[in-house]
């Protein structure tokens, strides 16, 4: 079952445009023809990065992307065993983007209505049980806010299942583009690169503990154009890692009002999935700790 838990769809990506942050979660290669999840991914981070600024009438700022709270909501469809698409919502509470005066450099925005997006994953080398399995996911993350920059994340699935042990890895190259220019009229289309890992151990069908990294290298090479805050104070690469425990709930039916048969042509049963943990970030640029929520319910 642990196939289908797991909680790296993007942080929008303003003028300003800071290192690109998952939403902490591990896409998997289950897929099956009308096979739904629902997935509400959230989290909360604490102790956050003070925020850099230089002095003088016009302060400049960091760009590094500090947020305080994300919930997300999403549905994902299985089309055949070898396809499946994801379309989702996010609220973002950020750090604000043009603080007043120094003293306010720190304050936050109020939750809102952030982006949408859609991703495609195919899997290439299904994983059935044991063995080993291989996948390529491509998404898009659209800001609603008004000149705000597009993201594309371009990445790979990698699983591998023993017994009661599980280890995956996705690393990603997210490509900013589009959107305004600041100010200065510099648009920064650079490449990130990102992550997500964990190793998990099943200890029943029940109860699954992970330990899971997630984290952003900001910049590969000199990609896209630097802004004065960039230039100012330089790039910000976040790193973050602890254990997430799962909890899945059989519920013994489909919840479906139009349950499908599977391959064997039974009817599958619906599972409630529940992961909850902590994050602690691993450097300076990164919060302290972040609290993870996942719910996700298949069916």
């Amino acid at each position: 079952m642990f196939a289908t838990l797991g909680s790296l769809v993007m942080a929008s990506i303003g003028a300003y445009a800071g290192p690109a942050i998952a939403q902490f979660e591990m896409k998997t290669l289950e897929s099956a023809p009308g096979h739904m999840e629902f997935q509400s991914q959230n989290a909360w981070s604490f102790g956050q990065p003070s925020r850099a600024f230089s002095g003088g009438a016009e302060p400049v700022y960091d760009d590094n992307s500090v947020i305080r709270q994300r919930q997300a909501l999403e549905m994902e469809m299985g089309f055949t065993h070898y396809l499946k698409m994801r379309v989702g919502i996010e609220f973002e509470q950020e750090r604000m983007d043009d603080p007043q005066s120094p003293a306010d450099a720190n304050d936050f925005a109020t939750l809102k209505l952030d982006e949408i997006g859609t991703e495609l994953i195919a899997i290439l080398i299904p994983r059935d049980g044991d063995g080993f399995g291989f996948g390529t996911v491509v998404e898009f993350e659209r800001p609603l806010e008004s000149g705000g920059q597009m993201s594309l994340i371009m990445g790979h699935i990698f699983e591998y299942a023993s017994g009661p042990w599980m280890f995956s890895a996705i690393p990603m190259l997210v490509h900013d583009f589009g959107g305004d220019p600041d100010e200065d009229g510099i648009k920064d289309d650079k490449w990130d690169f990102a992550y997500a890992a964990q190793v998990a151990y099943e200890f029943s069908e029940t109860w699954t503990l992970s330990i899971e990294a997630y984290g952003t290298v900001e910049r590969l090479g000199n990609s896209g154009e630097r802004g004065e805050a960039a230039l100012a104070f330089g790039d910000h690469d976040q790193h973050r890692i602890g254990p997430i425990l799962y909890y899945t709930y059989d519920f013994g039916r489909s919840i479906r009002p139009d349950p499908r048969p599977g391959e064997n042509g039974e009817i599958e049963n619906s599972e409630l999935a529940v992961g909850v943990g902590l994050l602690a970030g691993l450097n300076d640029n990164t919060p302290d700790a972040t609290l993870k929520l996942s719910v996700e319910v298949e069916f």
